[in-house]
């Protein structure tokens, strides 16, 4: 986040909350395996599951409506962020660290038979596909001087990660 203040990166920006939803998640998770870890009634944990599912809905409803309107004001006030080397070294990192963490949380909901834990390895996957998209937009902008490249890419992840909370809300997690 501290890269995305100091060059003004929207998409950035976008990446690094998605980082501190992605560990709220994990919270979240956490809490919901706890809860089955401490009752045997399966009423009881479906109620937390569900609840589960609606908080990590909730996390990606609120990261893309910031996001968006932010997106939105950098595009009509024409800011233009600069060229960020270490936005760059992160999304990069973060394209292969989220890729396994997506694939090792999804077997896990597959073991468990967990929605939730499922949605939670969303969040994994989303945070690889916002590191693509937010690499693509801050690489034009370091590469060819497109600086609405970065909004237009901050974008582009919202409207794929509204979609998936939707699904979550609904309890529909891939």
């Amino acid at each position: 986040m501290g890269a995305a203040l100091a060059a003004g990166s929207i998409a950035l920006l976008g990446f690094g909350i998605d980082s501190f939803i992605e560990s709220t998640s994990g919270s979240i998770l956490i809490w919901r395996l706890l809860a089955e870890r401490r009752s045997s009634d399966e009423e009881r944990i479906e109620r937390v599951e569900h609840r589960a599912l609606r908080l990590v809905a909730v996390s990606l409803f609120l990261l893309a409506a910031f996001v968006s309107a932010d997106a939105v004001r950098t595009l009509i006030g024409g800011d233009r962020p600069d060229p960020s080397v270490v936005g760059i070294a992160l999304t990069s990192v973060s394209l292969v660290v989220m890729w396994w963490l997506a694939r090792a949380k999804r077997r896990v909901a597959i073991a468990l038979g967990s929605r939730a834990m499922e949605a939670d390895s969303f969040q994994a996957e989303a945070c690889w596909w916002l590191s693509l998209i937010v690499l693509g937009g801050v690489g034009l902008n370091a590469a060819l001087g497109w600086w609405w490249a970065d909004p237009v890419a901050a974008l582009g992840a919202c409207i794929f990660i509204v979609r998936e909370a939707v699904e979550n809300w609904r309890g529909e997690a891939d």
